[in-house]
C-alpha cells in the first residue's frame, strides 16, 4: 500500500530554493534589511545584523583554522551565537555538529572522536554545562568577532577535509548525532538541500511568512529545532530563541510577545496545562497564537482535546525522524483531525508500507513505513554497510516505524525497533544498557519504555552478582554522570534473574508486559529484589 504526496509540484514550491543554508536570509537581509530575525531575551538582530555578523563569524572560523570539508562542534542551549555558528559554518562549507551541553562527558567524546572534528566551541554563556565542558576540555574562552565568551577548543592537527561538492544536494550541512540500536554513535549526514526541501515544504503547508513569529524552544542539536529555524528565516519571519523550557516563561511569552507558532512535544503541552493548575490562572493566554503543533511522541488524545479547548486551537500532530530532516507528514493548517493521525504525507514525498517480511502491505494493513524523496539523508557517517541496511538500491528509506494508510492520511502504531522516546528525544536502550553493564557488579541488563502521561520512561531491569551489596541508588549515581538527563533510567529494578530464552535471549516484551501489571509491580515469577525511583 502507497501513499501519495500532495498533488502539488514539488518544482513549483522548490522554486528559488537557496544553494546553501545561509542563503536563506539573503533576499530578506537586501528587501526588509530592519526586520527582526532572531530575538534573544532583550537582545533583537535584524537581518541586516545577521547577514553581516554570519559573515564576521566565517571570517573568523577561518582564521582559525576551520577548513571547507572540516567538521565542527558547537556545544550550546538555544541562542543567537549558535544561529550564527551553525549559518558561519554553511558559509564556509564547513559540517556543523550541534550538541546538546546536557550530553555527558563519554557521549561528547564520542561524538569528536567519531567525527574528527577539527574544533570545538562552546557557548558559555548560555549554559553552565557548556562551560563545564569547556573547561574539561581545554577550550579557551573569547570573543569570537561579534559573538562574545565562546569557549574555542584545540586544533584537532589531524582532522582531514571531506570533498566540497557544488550541489548542494551532496554537499553536507550537518551531521546529527543519535546513538542508533548499537549504542554507538551515529552520524546522520544531512545535505544543504535536504534542510531546505523540508523546511520549504513544511513551512508551504503551515502557511508561514514574513509576520510569523515562532518561540523556538525545541533543541537545535535537534533535527527538528534546526528545521524550525530554517524555515522561519526562509519566509523573512522572527525566531524567539529559548535556551532551556521553562512553563511559566513560556506562557508569560505566549501572552505578551506575539508569538504566532509554538511547536513542541506532547510534555512540553502537558507542562504548560500543570503550570497553569498550580499556578491558578483562569486561562492560558494565547495571545497572538495561529498554529500549535506537537511531535515526536505518541500523542494522547486526551492531552490533544484539553489543550485545543485551553488555547482555542487545533493541535496539529506530525511525524517526522533525524534521517528525513525531519519532516515526512503533518496534519495540515487547514485541515485539523480529531483522532491520533500524523496527516498526509508532505509534498514530495513518497511512502509506502512493507510487511516484516518485505512484501507489499494490503489497503489499511499494518506494516514498516518506507519512504523516498529529497529530504531522505545522505547516509550515516563512516558507516556504509549500516547505510546501507536502511536505503536500498532505489533510494527508498526504511523507518523501522510500524505504520498504515488509511486514503492518503497516515497512522503510526509502534515501532520495529526498540527505540524510547522520552519527552522527544530518541533514547535507545543499547546505550543504557552498555553503561549499566560495565558497572563490576552488574552480570546483565535491559532496558524497556514504560508509557507515562503522554511521554515514556526509561525503565532498567538489572541482575546483579550474587552477594553483591551494591544498591539501585549505587547504579543510579553510576550512570548519572555517563548518561544525559534524557536517557537517565525513571527507575531500576533489580532483579534474581532476568526472563530469558533458552539460548539466553532476554525476553524484553516479558519485562514490559510487567511493566502494564497492575501499579507497575512484575508478576510472578518476575520479582523485584530492589528498586530505586527518581
Amino acid at each position: 500500500m502507497a501513499g501519495l504526496s500532495e498533488a502539488i509540484d514539488l518544482d513549483e514550491i522548490a522554486v528559488g530554493l537557496p544553494r546553501r543554508i545561509h542563503d536563506v536570509t539573503a533576499d530578506h537581509a537586501a528587501d526588509a534589511p530592519d526586520r527582526i530575525a532572531l530575538v534573544e531575551g532583550g537582545v533583537g538582530w535584524s537581518y541586516r545584523d545577521l547577514d553581516r555578523r554570519v559573515s564576521e563569524t566565517a571570517a573568523v572560523l577561518s582564521s582559525l583554522g576551520v577548513r571547507a570539508g572540516d567538521r565542527m562542534i558547537i556545544v550550546s542551549e538555544n541562542c543567537i551565537s549558535l544561529a550564527a555558528l551553525l549559518l558561519a559554518a554553511s558559509r564556509i562549507d564547513a559540517w556543523a555538529i550541534v550538541a546538546n551541553p546536557r550530553l555527558s562527558a563519554r557521549e561528547l567524546d564520542q561524538i569528536r572522536d567519531h567525527s574528527g572534528a577539527r574544533r570545538m566551541f562552546f557557548a558559555s554563556d548560555v549554559s553552565k554545562e557548556a562551560a563545564a565542558h569547556a573547561s574539561r576540555l581545554g577550550a579557551e574562552n573569547r570573543q569570537l568577532g561579534p559573538l562574545p565568551n565562546i569557549g574555542v577548543g584545540p586544533l584537532n592537527e589531524n582532522a582531514t577535509v571531506e570533498p566540497v561538492e557544488a550541489d548542494p544536494a551532496k554537499q553536507l550541512a550537518v551531521l546529527i548525532y543519535t546513538s542508533g540500536t548499537t549504542g554507538t554513535p551515529k552520524g546522520v549526514m544531512l545535505s544543504h538541500d535536504n534542510l531546505l526541501i523540508s523546511a520549504r515544504t513544511t513551512a508551504h503547508f503551515r502557511k508561514m511568512n514574513r509576520d510569523d513569529k515562532i518561540y523556538l524552544v525545541l533543541p537545535i542539536s535537534h533535527i527538528v529545532g534546526i528545521s524550525l529555524l530554517i524555515m522561519t528565516l526562509m519566509v523573512g519571519g522572527t525566531v524567539r530563541m529559548v535556551s532551556k523550557f521553562d512553563p511559566a516563561a513560556t506562557a508569560k511569552a505566549l501572552a505578551e510577545e506575539g508569538i504566532t507558532i509554538l511547536n513542541g512535544v506532547p510534555a512540553t503541552y502537558q507542562r504548560l496545562l500543570e503550570y497553569k493548575s498550580v499556578s491558578g490562572l483562569h486561562r492560558l493566554d494565547p495571545g497572538s497564537l495561529r498554529l500549535i503543533a506537537v511531535a515526536g511522541a505518541p500523542l494522547d488524545l486526551n492531552l490533544k482535546s484539553r489543550v485545543e479547548q485551553e488555547l482555542g486551537l487545533p493541535l496539529l500532530n506530525g511525524y517526522g525522524i533525524t534521517e528525513c530532516s525531519p519532516g515526512i507528514s503533518g496534519v495540515r493548517f487547514d485541515a485539523p483531525r480529531a483522532d491520533q493521525a500524523v496527516g498526509t504525507l508532505l509534498p514530495g514525498i513518497e511512502g509506502r508500507i512493507r510487511t516484516l517480511d518485505g512484501r507489499p502491505a494490503s489497503k489499511g494493513e499494518v506494516g514498516e513505513l518506507h519512504v523516498r524523496g529529497r529530504n531522505v539523508m545522505r547516509g550515516y557517517y563512516r558507516a556504509p554497510e549500516l547505510t546501507a541496511k536502511v536505503i536500498d538500491s532505489e533510494g527508498w528509506f526504511n523507518t523501522g516505524d510500524l505504520a498504515r494508510f488509511d486514503g492518503d492520511c497516515l497512522y503510526i502504531v509502534g515501532r520495529t525497533k526498540e527505540m524510547i522516546i522520552r519527552s522527544g528525544f530518541n533514547v535507545y536502550p543499547a546505550e543504557v544498557e552498555a553503561v549499566l553493564s560495565s558497572h563490576k557488579d552488574v552480570v546483565q541488563c535491559a532496558v524497556v519504555g514504560r508509557a507515562a502521561d503522554g511521554n515514556e520512561d526509561v525503565v532498567v531491569f538489572v541482575q546483579l552478582l550474587p552477594g553483591t551489596q551494591v544498591t539501585p541508588a549505587d547504579l543510579m549515581s553510576f550512570v548519572r554522570i555517563q548518561l544525559t538527563s534524557y536517557k537517565r533510567p525513571s527507575e531500576i529494578i533489580v532483579l534474581d534473574a532476568l526472563p530469558a530464552t533458552s539460548t539466553g535471549k532476554i525476553l524484553k516484551h516479558k519485562l514490559a508486559e510487567s511493566l502494564r501489571a497492575e501499579g507497575g509491580v512484575p508478576p510472578a515469577p518476575i520479582v523485584p529484589l530492589r528498586t530505586q525511583q527518581i
